[in-house]
């Protein structure tokens, strides 16, 4: 009966190998929900603020039968312009949206509320994941010198053209320069408009960022 008894009783190397098992299983259901689980959600989520966006759009256009005012700067987590990279094919279009806080992010592509509007003289900053949350980044890398970037708002499309291709440069999380009204000279006084686009280095959280450079290059009124 002894004998019977211990043969039931799981063995230390049983039990290390079961718990092993469950820790597996369980970063596995965690890597799934984290690189899989938050794009699905933040893919719908792009495609609503893009829907609101553009009805927004044609609700104030039909609304208004003489050219509208300057538009009132952007409330914090909302979208305000859409983003295109020819580079990243004919489907790619992306939700800009007020602020960087993680929230906004899971939603779009995140606006630097420390700098300019898009086309307006100064450093029109943008930032984006690489990885989860729907990935909007995920091919900044693939960005070259001289590949246009396209924003539209509600009354003009602009055109900005990459000087500084995101894959030459790599900064740290607190390498705060890049946002300057003029990136690299703190002193200066910005004449012309720029953008710069930041996402994560590493396909894995890491504190380096990945930066890109460029100018505007066109502006196309719609009025």
């Amino acid at each position: 009966m002894n004998s019977a008894h211990r043969s039931r009783r799981a063995s230390p190397i049983t039990v290390a190998g079961a718990l092993l098992l469950v820790l597996a299983l369980a970063l596995l259901g965690w890597i799934g929900n984290e690189y899989v689980g938050t794009s699905v959600l933040s893919h719908r989520s792009f495609e609503h603020e893009k829907q609101q966006l553009r009805a927004q759009w044609q609700l104030s256009a039909g609304a208004q039968s003489t050219p509208s005012p300057a538009p009132a700067r952007p409330q914090p987590d909302e979208a305000f312009a859409l983003l295109r990279i020819p580079r990243f094919g004919s489907t790619y279009e992306m939700p800009i949206l007020a602020g960087t806080d993680l929230d906004t992010l899971a939603h779009g592509v995140g606006h630097y509320l420390s700098s300019v509007g898009p086309g307006q003289v100064g450093n029109f900053a943008l930032a984006g994941h690489r990885v989860t949350h729907g990935q909007p980044f995920a091919r900044l890398l693939e960005l070259r010198k001289g590949d246009h970037v396209v924003v539209e708002t509600q009354d003009a499309v602009y055109t900005y053209v990459i000087d500084v291709a995101p894959k030459d440069l790599t900064v740290s999380a607190s390498d705060t320069w890049v946002l300057d009204p003029v990136p690299g000279a703190p002193d200066a006084e910005p004449s012309q408009p720029l953008i710069t686009l930041t996402t994560c280095q590493d396909l894995f959280r890491s504190p380096d960022r990945s930066v890109g450079f460029g100018h505007l290059a066109s502006t196309k009124n719609k009025a």
